[in-house]
């Protein structure tokens, strides 16, 4: 959908509550514990992250400025009570930890789609941090801020996107010293093109691995359609 940015000329403009969007849309969740839920996402722009399988590239530049009144207002519009705040990398905006806090404060229902690179001590505990840690096939597993595992809860989830068999045994053996699934939901997701969902799902189950398997349900049943 097309953006409707909220303008603030002059001086106010440089100190305005201001975040970059690439876009905001009504889809249904696709993936992680709230999958099949009507859905508002917030895709913030901008990442410092370059993970050889991302999927939405396109939300690196660009954007547009609006206001947190008007993204708060947007997303009431739209009837919902689920908001997923993703990007990009959206905690590389600091402004972020704000809007997540009023999106709460509305009474909505709030995940924040996270890489792990970034700290997350910050972000409201009402909201569900979806914490994506980087495995070796990203090519971006040197980024993973291991502190803020310290700091998951059971309200939080753990993701592990695996591209080879070397993934899923580097991500088992993290899940294990770790023990991620004693502290919130650990989903682990095959990468697009690279392991099929069937190789990956007999692992866990051979492995009666304490993880939920999942797909991207939004790339089944769109593809790779921008704003679904």
């Amino acid at each position: 959908m097309n953006a409707v940015v909220s303008e603030i000329p002059g001086e106010a403009a440089a100190s305005a509550e201001r975040l970059k969007i690439t876009e905001i849309f009504l889809s249904l969740q696709g993936e992680a514990r709230e999958a099949g839920w009507p859905t508002v996402f917030v895709r913030l722009t901008g990442c410092p992250l370059r993970c050889q399988y991302c999927d939405t590239a396109y939300a690196f530049h660009g954007g547009e400025w609006w206001t947190i009144d008007a993204i708060l207002a947007e997303v009431a519009r739209q009837g919902v009570r689920h908001v997923c705040v993703t990007g990009g990398e959206p905690l590389s905006q600091k402004r972020c930890i704000q809007l997540l806090q009023k999106l709460c404060d509305a009474g909505h229902a709030v995940s924040l789609e996270t890489s792990g690179a970034i700290d997350i001590a910050e972000v409201d505990p009402r909201v569900s941090r979806v914490l994506d840690i980087k495995t070796p096939g990203s090519l971006e597993v040197h980024r993973n801020l291991w502190s803020n595992v310290a700091l998951l809860t059971p309200h939080d989830q753990v993701k592990f996107v695996i591209c080879s068999r070397e993934d899923y045994d580097w991500a088992k053996a993290i899940v294990a010293e770790h023990r991620l699934a004693g502290i919130c939901d650990v989903l682990f997701s095959p990468s697009y093109a690279q392991v099929t969902p069937r190789e990956l799902a007999d692992w866990i189950v051979a492995d009666r691995l304490p993880v939920r398997f999942q797909m991207q349900l939004h790339k089944l049943l769109w593809n790779d359609e921008r704003g679904r």
